[in-house]
């Protein structure tokens, strides 16, 4: 039996592994609209912009090493957005299938609602694969809606799929 992932805040020394584990998708896959690879600094700008704005960066451990990462970033900056945020989750290959995307999503809803946001939205690039619809749906996300042909990335025109939490349906 495989022992649960720890899942703690990143700290900045985490950032080169968070841009190791992400630059893959950047360069390999559709799950990211990014189509170069982001620097060391542009993480630190992310990480320091997401704990400004008091949402959560997380990191997930599997035998001591950071397997995956995922943080929530406000959806808009117009202030009646204010109580909703965009969540982001990676993992690295090999922890893929070992419980760790459901413990971060699972952090990671509880540290918005820590944080005051009531409404999260994932924004999924419709890559085929079925795998993050899956996991946000089992954590209580539905399906808001498709935005159809918003990227072009390796020559193939991709959807988006919204999927929304509501906190607080009241």
């Amino acid at each position: 039996m495989t022992p649960p992932p720890t899942i703690r805040a990143a700290t900045a020394q985490d950032l080169p592994r968070v841009a190791e584990i992400y630059a893959p998708y950047v360069t390999d896959t559709v799950s990211t609209f990014e189509t170069e690879v982001p620097e060391l600094a542009t993480w630190h700008e992310r990480y320091d912009a997401v704990l400004a704005a008091q949402l959560p960066f997380l990191v997930a451990e599997l035998d001591g090493r950071v397997c995956g990462y995922a943080y929530a970033t406000p959806w808009k900056v117009r202030a009646a957005y204010r109580h909703t945020a965009e969540t982001s989750i990676y993992l690295d290959p090999a922890a893929q299938g070992r419980g760790v995307g459901g413990a971060l999503l699972d952090a990671l809803v509880a540290g918005c609602a820590e944080a005051g946001r009531r409404e999260l939205i994932a924004v999924i690039a419709d890559s085929g694969s079925p795998a993050s619809p899956a996991l946000h749906t089992t954590r209580g996300f539905v399906t808001a809606g498709r935005l159809r042909n918003v990227g072009l990335k390796h020559d193939r025109w991709i959807d988006t799929i919204l999927m929304q939490l509501s906190m607080d349906p009241g």
